[in-house]
């Protein structure tokens, strides 16, 4: 994330906009909206159909150096480096390659967070990030982003992947289709009391764990992040505590005999793998990886954000990268390659089976794995939060208060309330084994279209901001780096495709390998259908068009919310309303605004209810 132009090609200060002032440079063509937050950030500068700036933060503004890099920590260890190592190894064939994919995991997740920071830096004051981001990108046709992102966000927004195994599906890639295993924690929590646990009684722990973990979030932000903070270092410590013993093991002061076996030829077994598993140990490595840009999600409740971001999401992320290699030695020493690849326990389990047996110090353990679990699960939550809070402040969601209030407690309990509501459904009525893994599957190809978009969206960006002339951001990433991110993203959505060695049957679930792929797209179109019939065709045939109007709730939230105009109340409506949806009290000032190419007269308008300031172009 710290990869970035230098300052020399970087635009002088001399072409910088004063932050006291309200005059802006449009973007030929279009409208800008420029609005100035409470977290000591530049003015920001954006697409006037774009949810508005919330000049104080009424989440606050509790997110500081400590909890940027424990937030990140907190939601990247979680119960993934505990079960993924067995079916990374797995799918890369050896020893070596394994570590080169967690070194590759790595790099991807730096360049993708260099677009992330970039982005940020146009958008300092708006949480919610790849909402924001492809928001601001593509802002044409109006609310097609901002609907298709929303509709799948609410859909797919189940963080059952931690309750219930953390993305359970990684976890059944190491357990036999008869094991009905549903989670993670859960099975660690029950494990405590040595007995092994019936599916009811998992889910039902699971149930009770992820209630616990969103009630804990519910009553005040300042404190739920301090508490995940604390959870945060207890896994940072628990993780030490794996490698430590892994050292003591390569020290050859245990019962492990010959611990430096699967270093000896590393690299044996490689070239058995197929394309089809090194695509899938590529997908663990991300999902192990996952929370690398969660703080992102939080930018305006961060002060200064963009230099924070850039210091503490790095070394959040490069913390975690040294703690897994030197964990995957732990295990690696403890274990034989082809037990890890056979075994029916996560590689946890079998590490602290092979260097403690069945003592009762396990019990212990498993108590601290399911606490990572769920820090993960508090971690989680939050960024999910804050992305659907952001679609609610877009205007493309029904029930704008419902998403975008933060009474009685100054949190998002609508947010909450859906991601806890879709949770325990996935908990209840998926069962283990094929279904959840083809559940959790359905995120793999939108992710990797809106992570393709946001990529191809930063130039969409630079272009538009050049043609308004104006001012660089605090951060540019390198074009190199966008591009390999933008290529990764490529490949995720190119390899799925490719069958595994055994055939079409012969994926991680028993029937055709590419069906969660396939419905994942089909959910894509069917928001993009839904996009077109709310917005076009119920309009056209009822006899209205959509306005977006700018509401103030009180406590500082902001938000758009959707107007049905009958069309013979258009041209009074669009009279009494600038561009951003707010109404306009006063008498336009025409001023003049110098471009890159010649001087275009502009309407500046002055609302009451808000300072933001739009301008709309007339080229």
């Amino acid at each position: 994330m710290g990869w970035r132009r230098p300052f020399s090609k970087r635009q002088s200060e001399a072409n910088s906009v004063n932050q006291d002032h309200d005059e802006h440079t449009p973007a030929a063509g279009g409208q800008f909206i420029s609005g100035k937050g409470g977290n000591d950030a530049p003015p920001t500068y954006q697409d006037a159909s774009g949810a508005p700036v919330e000049s104080n933060s009424p989440l606050g503004y509790s997110v500081g150096p400590v909890t940027i890099t424990l937030l990140n920590i907190t939601m990247m260890i979680g119960a993934g480096i505990y079960s993924t190592p067995s079916s990374i190894l797995s799918g890369t064939g050896s020893v070596g390659v394994s570590f080169v994919y967690w070194t590759l995991g790595y790099l991807i997740c730096l360049t993708s967070g260099a677009v992330y920071l970039e982005f940020t830096a146009y958008f300092p004051s708006r949480s919610g990030s790849e909402v924001v981001f492809l928001e601001q990108a593509y802002p044409s046709p109006k609310w097609l982003f901002p609907t298709t992102f929303a509709v799948q966000s609410v859909i797919l927004s189940f963080g059952s992947a931690n309750a219930t195994g953390e993305a359970a599906f990684f976890c059944t890639f190491d357990l036999p289709t008869d094991k009905r295993r549903l989670t993670v924690m859960a099975k660690y929590l029950i494990a405590i009391s040595g007995h092994a646990g019936t599916d009811w009684q998992i889910k039902g722990t699971a149930l009770a764990c992820y209630s616990a973990a969103t009630l804990a979030l519910v009553f005040n932000t300042k404190y739920a992040y301090w508490f995940s903070n604390a959870v945060g270092l207890v896994k940072i410590g628990t993780l030490l505590f794996v490698i430590v013993t892994g050292f003591v093991v390569l020290g050859g002061n245990t019962k492990v005999e010959n611990p430096t076996l699967n270093f000896q030829d590393a690299w044996s077994g490689s070239s058995t793998a197929s394309a089809y598993g090194f695509t899938t140990a590529l997908y663990r490595i991300i999902f192990s990886y996952g929370g690398y840009n969660n703080a992102f999600n939080v930018a305006n409740e961060v002060k200064n954000p963009v230099r924070s971001l850039k210091i503490y999401a790095t070394v959040a992320l490069t913390v975690v990268y040294v703690l897994y290699m030197f964990a995957n030695v732990a295990f690696f020493a403890a274990i034989p390659q082809e037990e890890i690849k056979e075994s029916d326990l996560t590689t946890a389990g079998l590490f602290f089976e092979k260097v403690f047996g069945n003592s009762g110090a396990i019990r212990g353990l498993n108590f601290l794995i399911a606490l990572a679990s769920f820090g993960n699960m508090i971690s989680v939550i939050i960024g999910l939060s804050r992305g659907i809070r952001e679609c609610g402040r877009q205007g493309v969601l029904p029930w704008t208060r419902f998403w975008v209030s933060t009474k009685p407690f100054g949190t998002p309990l609508g947010p909450y309330g859906v991601i806890w509501g879709i949770t325990m459904l996935m908990i209840l009525a998926i069962p283990a084994g094929d279904a959840f893994t083809f559940v959790n599957d359905l995120k793999i190809i939108p992710s990797a279209i809106f992570n393709l978009a946001m990529g191809i969206g930063l130039y969409i960006v630079r272009w538009r901001r050049k043609q308004a002339n104006l001012p660089e951001p605090e951060f540019k990433a390198w074009h190199i780096v966008i591009l390999f991110n933008i290529l990764v993203q490529l490949y995720l959505l190119v390899m799925p495709w490719y069958p595994p060695a055994g055939g079409q049957y012969a994926g991680d679930v028993s029937f055709w390998y590419a069906a969660s792929a396939v419905t994942g797209i089909g959910i894509l179109i069917a928001c993009g259908i839904y996009y077109w019939l709310w917005a076009f065709i119920i309009p056209k045939y009822r006899g209205y068009k959509l306005r977006q109007e700018l509401v103030d709730l009180g406590g500082g939230v902001q938000s758009n919310k959707l107007r049905k105009i009958p069309v013979a109340e258009l041209e009074e409506w669009d009279a009494t309303h600038d561009k951003a949806g707010g109404r306009i009290d006063g008498v336009a000032e025409e001023i003049q605004v110098q471009t890159k190419s010649s001087e275009t007269s502009f309407d500046r308008f002055e609302r009451k209810k808000d300072t933001n300031t739009v301008l709309d172009a007339s080229v």
